[in-house]
């Protein structure tokens, strides 16, 4: 997809390679969870459009109990009556649950697609995340997003419990499984910088910020509690890109470091490598316009790259952090008084 882009450097295309994960990509634009991606069909349009790596679906432990529940269920029902019936039932194929069809289609997908596969795990036990971490390993995964999901409605467990229940399962999955993972974190812990180092200290290579949490509606009519989906907007890049800028001189080069939530054209995946990102994940702007999105992204990314005068990734990539930015104030308390009297009525 790197065609060439005119220029102020006379139309060479900048080297658009980056690595995430220790995993050599063509692109940091990374296609990441969505109905596409999870789809082999998908997969192979996504990479087609030139995407550095894809991010599966989760694999909800929820579905997998629930599905297992319920075929208990109806296996035991009637079992009481007539047990001499029993001896006559043929033999049935085995049943596949979500585990087993998450398996099969990451293993399609594989065998579809060049670019690195990244599994994602959404559990909601300690030995679900273990378990599931090493069958998606096992099935040929390149690396895991641990997807950390959790409402924090326990009145008794405090927010010290909450994270040493969240490093624990990072540490144990460590132990577990020799393939990369980053863990996709939310933006409500108590002191985000402190909990991102213990992350990695507990084993992740990578962090994914931020985890967009879709929020429970009302339907006033049914009285029920309903889901509404609602794809990104540009401005959620904003909360990423403040704690990458913050979090990238703290925790180096060597820890991956991946935006999402917002990024919609090739100026917002400048901005993402600018604070120091490694890459930069889009689900919304691909369900909006489709996987050829990607190309016009990168597009968007050469050409700014080129009239910028930068001629790698590499070059780009941490020149607006925390510690690079000519007012590193700007991405901390500063910022939101500016922001405040910026303001301007015409009334």
């Amino acid at each position: 997809m790197s065609e060439t882009v005119s220029g102020r450097t006379g139309g060479v295309s900048p080297d658009l390679t980056t690595t995430y994960l220790g995993l050599g990509l063509r692109s940091p634009i990374v296609a990441s969870a969505s109905p596409l991606t999870g789809d082999p069909d998908g997969a192979a349009r996504v990479e087609d459009a030139g995407a550095g790596a894809i991010v599966l679906p989760s694999l909800f432990e929820e579905e997998v109990i629930h599905e297992e529940l319920e075929l208990n269920r109806a296996l035991e029902a009637g079992a009481e009556h007539y047990a001499e019936a029993l001896d006559y039932f043929p033999s049935t194929p085995v049943i596949a649950d979500p585990a087993s069809r998450y398996v099969a289609a990451l293993e399609s997908i594989r065998r579809r697609v060049r670019i690195p596969v990244i599994a994602s795990l959404n559990a909601s036990t300690p030995g679900g995340w273990v378990r599931y971490a090493k069958v998606l390993a096992d099935a040929g995964a390149d690396a895991i997003e641990l997807n950390l999901y959790r409402v924090a409605a326990d009145p008794v467990s405090g927010a010290a419990d909450v994270e040493a229940a969240d490093l624990a399962l990072v540490a144990a999955v460590r132990a577990t499984v020799a393939i990369p993972f980053a863990v996709k974190l939310s933006p409500y812990y108590s002191a985000t910088a402190n909990f991102a180092r213990q992350v990695v200290d507990a084993g992740a290579d990578g962090l994914v910020l931020f985890n967009r949490f879709y929020q429970p509606d009302l339907d006033l009519d049914t009285l029920e509690v309903v889901p509404r989906v609602e794809l990104s907007q540009p401005w959620e890049l904003r909360l990423p890109l403040r704690w990458i800028a913050i979090l990238r001189p703290q925790l180096g080069r060597a820890v991956g470091l991946a935006a999402t939530s917002g990024v919609r054209d090739g100026t917002d995946v400048v901005k993402a490598l600018m604070v120091g990102a490694d890459v930069a994940m889009t689900t919304s702007a691909l369900l909006r316009s489709g996987p050829s999105r990607i190309a016009s992204m990168e597009t968007e990314l050469c050409t700014w790259m080129v009239e910028h005068e930068y001629a790698s990734v590499t070059e780009l990539r941490g020149s607006a952090t925390h510690e690079t930015a000519e007012s590193p104030s700007a991405f901390e308390r500063a910022n939101y008084l500016r922001t405040l009297r910026s303001w301007t009525t015409s009334v």
